[in-house]
C-alpha cells in the first residue's frame, strides 16, 4: 500500500528536482529560524495511517488521508520502484550536496543507457555555450540533416537529464541529439538559461533548416522549452518543426493541485504545503512571474509547431502540465497529451522499467514523424 497522508507545516525536506526548493533552501540558510528544532522523526509503519479521511476546512484546503493500492497493470519493475520506502521527515539538503548526488547519479545513468543505445558522445561549445552531443549509432544517412535539441531536467539549480534525456532519444530516434549545459540557478537566474539555449538554437541555424530541429526537455526542460519556444517567436526566429514538454509547466505564480499532492517519487517522500506567492525566486530572480517568456501561459502561444505533453498520474508537475496542454489548444496548437498511470516525476529517466523505454520510444517516434511530414 502506498500512503498519501495528512501534512503540517513542518521543516522541509529539500526534495531533488522540486521546482521551489531552492525558496525552502535559501530559508534554511539565511538565518529564519535562529534556533532549530530536531526535524521530525520519520513516520513508522505502526503509525501510518490504514483508512480514508477526508476534512475541508473554512477555506476549502482539504486535509485528507488516502490509502492506494499499487495498480497491478504496472510492470515488477514500475511496482518495485512505487515500493520503495523514503522518509517523510528528515533535514534539508543542501544545494551542494544535492548537486554532488546528481552528478553522482547522471554518471552512472550515462553508462547504463548507453548500453541499451549505444553512441558517440563529445562534449564541445556551441556559441560559448558547453553542450552534449550524443550520436546514435547506426544513425542513417537520410538522418544526417536532422537534429534534436535537449533542454536538461534538474531543477534549475543541477543536471539530472542531459544524458537521460538524450541518450535514449538518440538512440530511438536514430538521430543527433545536442543537449545544451545551460548556466544553473541561483548564480545566474532567468533569463540565463533561456539566453544560453537561443545562442545553441541560432548556431544550429546555420548548418540545420529549421524544419530540421526539434527542442524538448523534461521536468526544468520542458518549462525551458516552453520559454525557448515563446522567445523563438518573439525574435522572429524560424520555427523549429515540433516541441516536446515532458512534465513541465508554464505559470510560475500558480503550479496547482498536483504539486500540493505529490513529491518527487510520487506518494513516497516528505511534503509540505507549497508556499504562497511566487515559486522559485532564485530561478525566476526579480522578474514578474507573469512575463509572458518566463511564465508562457501569459504568451501569444498561437503558430507554435506540433507539441507531444507527457506526463504521469503521481507527477508534482501533473496539473502543470495539462494546464500548459490545455493553453497550447486554447492557441489552435496542434498538441498531443498522453498521462502515464501512478508513475512519478520524470519515470522514464529509470532505464530499468519498461514503461519508462515505452515513453522514450513514444518520444521519439513523435520527433521522426513530425520531421518527415516537414520533409
Amino acid at each position: 500500500m502506498i500512503i498519501l497522508a495528512p501534512r503540517s507545516n513542518r521543516t522541509a525536506e529539500v526534495m531533488p528536482m522540486k521546482i521551489f526548493a531552492a525558496l525552502l533552501l535559501a530559508l534554511a540558510t539565511a538565518g529564519f529560524a535562529q534556533e532549530k528544532a530536531a526535524p521530525p522523526k520519520p513516520t513508522t509503519a505502526a503509525e501510518a495511517p490504514t483508512r480514508d479521511t477526508s476534512y475541508i476546512d473554512e477555506k476549502g484546503t482539504a486535509h485528507v488521508t488516502r490509502v492506494v493500492p499499487i495498480p497491478e497493470d504496472l510492470s515488477a519493475e514500475a511496482k518495485a520502484s512505487l515500493s520503495r520506502r523514503e522518509p517523510d521527515q528528515g533535514p534539508p539538503e543542501s544545494l551542494a550536496e544535492r548537486r554532488k548526488h546528481t552528478d553522482a547519479y547522471t554518471a552512472g545513468a550515462k553508462v547504463a543507457w548507453s548500453k541499451i543505445c549505444p553512441n558517440t558522445l563529445n562534449d564541445q561549445s556551441m556559441a560559448g555555450v558547453p553542450v552534449h552531443v550524443v550520436v546514435p549509432e547506426g544513425m542513417p544517412d537520410a538522418n544526417k540533416d536532422k537534429v534534436l535539441l535537449n533542454l536538461h531536467g534538474g531543477g534549475f539549480n543541477s543536471d539530472s537529464g542531459s544524458y537521460t534525456e538524450s541518450i535514449p532519444i538518440a538512440g530511438y530516434a536514430k538521430m543527433k541529439v545536442v543537449a545544451v549545459l545551460y548556466r544553473l540557478a541561483p548564480e545566474y537566474p532567468f533569463p540565463a538559461a533561456v539566453d544560453d539555449s537561443i545562442a545553441v538554437y541560432k548556431e544550429l541555424l546555420k548548418t540545420y533548416k529549421p524544419s530540421h530541429i526539434v527542442i524538448y526537455g523534461t521536468s526544468a526542460g520542458a518549462i525551458l522549452t516552453g520559454e525557448v519556444a515563446v522567445k523563438i517567436k518573439q525574435l522572429g526566429l524560424p520555427l523549429p518543426a515540433a516541441l516536446g514538454i515532458f512534465s513541465g509547466m508554464g505559470d510560475f505564480g500558480r503550479m496547482g493541485d498536483s504539486i500540493s499532492i505529490y513529491a518527487l517519487r510520487g506518494l513516497s517522500g516528505h511534503l509540505d504545503p507549497p508556499a504562497p506567492g511566487a515559486h522559485d525566486p532564485e530561478y525566476t530572480g526579480e522578474t514578474d512571474v507573469k512575463d509572458p517568456v518566463l511564465s508562457p501561459m501569459y504568451a501569444d502561444l498561437h503558430g507554435l509547431p506540433p507539441t507531444l505533453f507527457v506526463t504521469s498520474g503521481r507527477d508534482l508537475l501533473l496539473s502543470g502540465t495539462v494546464n500548459l496542454h490545455r493553453a497550447f489548444l486554447h492557441a489552435g496548437v496542434d498538441a498531443e497529451l498522453v498521462v502515464f498511470d501512478a508513475l512519478p516525476h520524470a519515470f522514464w529517466y529509470d532505464f530499468k522499467m519498461p514503461e519508462a523505454i515505452e515513453a522514450n520510444h513514444m518520444m521519439a517516434d513523435f520527433f521522426v514523424k513530425q520531421l518527415k511530414a516537414r520533409e
